[in-house]
C-alpha cells in the first residue's frame, strides 16, 4: 500500500489522484466524536499468541505469490482457521496480472464463523498475508531487489486476526464474522501512478460476487499493526466513507484506556484493500500505522529488509487485538 496525498472524492463517482509516498502524511486535529460504549467486561486477547502467529509466518520466509513459502503460508492459515472452528473455509484460487505483466497465482482465504445465524449482523475482518517482492525502499541499493520478511507489513495483521479467530472459537459472539486473508496486496507499482496495481487479491475476490447472500454490515482492515511504538490515526478514506465504524473503534480504544495508541485525529489517506470494499458499497475502515514519529508516514523499515521480527512488539499487537476483539463482542 502507499499514501495518497491528494484526493478527488465524489460520493457516487469514486476517483483518486495519486502522488508518491515521499513526504509527510497530512494530519489534522478534530474534536472527539467517539460515542460512549456500554461498560461491559472487556474480553481477553492473548498478545503472546498473536506474536507467535506472526513469527510462524515470518519463519516461512518471504510470502511472495508463486513461491513455496507463500503456498505453505496459505495452507497454514487455512489449517489454523479450521482448528479454531470456522464453519466454512473457502480457498479461492485464481490468477491476476501484475503491473509488469507477471501472472500471479493467488489464493484468497475466507473463513466464516456463526454462519448458522443468518439473521445476525455480519462483519468482515481482513488483512493481507503476501509480502513485498522487493525491498525497494531499502537504504542499501544492493538490497532493493530482495524480498522482505514482511513481519509488520502483512504478518502482523494476520497474526492478530488468527488470535481473534481463536477467541471466537472459544466463545462465539452474537454476530457473524468473516475472517478474510487476502493475497497479492503488495505487488503494486512503485511509480506512484498505478493505484489499481495494488490489492489485486481483494479486487479479484470482490469481482467474484462473494456476498450474493448478503453483504457484511461493515468491516475492519488491519495493516502494519505490530510496530514498536505504533500509533493509529483515523485514515481519511475510512473517515469519509465509514465514519460510524471509525467512531466504534476509537470508542472501544477509549474505553480500554488506549487513547494514546488510537489517537483521535485524522491521519493520511491510504491506498489499501479497504478502498475496494468501499467501492463495492461495503463500509470498511483501515487501521494502519501511517504517522510514524520518525518519518511522518510509514515506519522507517517499510518495504526494507528491516521489516523483520526485531520491529514487532507484543504490546502493539495486544492493543490492536483487544480493540478489535471487544468491537465484535460488543455488537448485537
Amino acid at each position: 500500500m502507499k499514501t495518497v496525498y491528494y484526493i478527488i472524492l465524489l460520493l457516487n463517482i469514486f476517483a483518486m489522484a495519486a502522488c508518491s509516498n515521499q513526504g509527510e502524511a497530512a494530519t489534522t486535529s478534530m474534536p472527539s466524536s467517539t460515542p460512549e460504549v456500554e461498560a461491559t467486561e472487556l474480553h481477553a486477547f492473548d498478545a503472546d499468541s498473536a506474536y507467535s502467529y506472526v513469527k510462524a509466518q515470518v519463519d516461512m520466509g518471504p510470502r511472495v505469490p508463486g513461491t513455496e513459502a507463500h503456498d505453505r503460508c496459505a495452507k497454514y492459515l487455512a489449517q489454523k482457521l479450521e482448528e479454531f472452528g470456522a464453519d466454512s473455509i473457502i480457498m479461492q484460487q485464481g490468477t491476476v496480472t501484475a503491473f509488469d505483466g507477471t501472472k500471479l497465482p493467488i489464493t484468497n482465504i475466507s473463513a466464516r464463523f456463526n454462519s448458522a445465524k443468518p439473521d445476525a449482523k455480519s462483519i468482515v475482518l481482513l488483512a493481507h498475508y503476501d509480502t513485498r517482492p522487493w525491498a525497494d525502499e531499502d537504504p542499501d541499493p544492493d538490497n532493493r531487489n530482495t524480498p522482505i520478511d514482511g513481519a509488520n507489513d502483512g504478518a502482523s495483521g494476520v497474526g492478530v486476526l488468527l488470535e481473534v479467530a481463536r477467541q471466537i472459537g472459544l466463545e462465539r459472539p452474537g454476530v457473524n464474522v468473516e475472517i478474510f486473508f487476502t493475497d497479492a496486496e503488495d505487488y503494486g507499482s512503485s511509480d506512484g501512478m498505478s493505484e489499481d496495481s495494488w490489492c489485486l487479491g481483494t479486487q479479484y475476490y470482490l469481482d467474484s460476487n462473494p456476498y450474493s447472500d448478503g453483504a457484511p454490515a461493515y468491516g475492519v482492515l488491519l495493516d502494519m499493526v505490530g510496530g514498536k511504538g505504533a500509533t493509529f490515526y483515523r485514515e481519511q478514506f475510512s473517515e469519509l466513507y465509514a465514519k460510524p465504524i471509525n467512531d466504534k473503534v476509537w470508542a472501544q480504544a477509549k474505553r480500554a484506556g488506549l487513547s494514546s495508541r488510537f489517537v483521535d485525529r485524522i491521519g493520511g489517506a491510504i491506498t489499501d484493500d479497504h478502498l475496494h470494499f468501499i467501492k463495492s458499497r461495503i463500509p470498511v475502515i483501515d487501521i494502519i500505522e501511517m504517522n510514524n514519529v520518525a518519518t511522518g508516514s510509514f515506519p522507517p523499515y517499510w518495504h526494507t529488509l528491516g521489516d523483520n521480527m526485531d520491529n514487532i512488539d507484543r504490546g502493539t499487537l495486544g492493543d490492536v487485538g483487544s480493540v478489535v476483539t471487544n468491537l465484535i463482542y460488543s455488537e448485537k
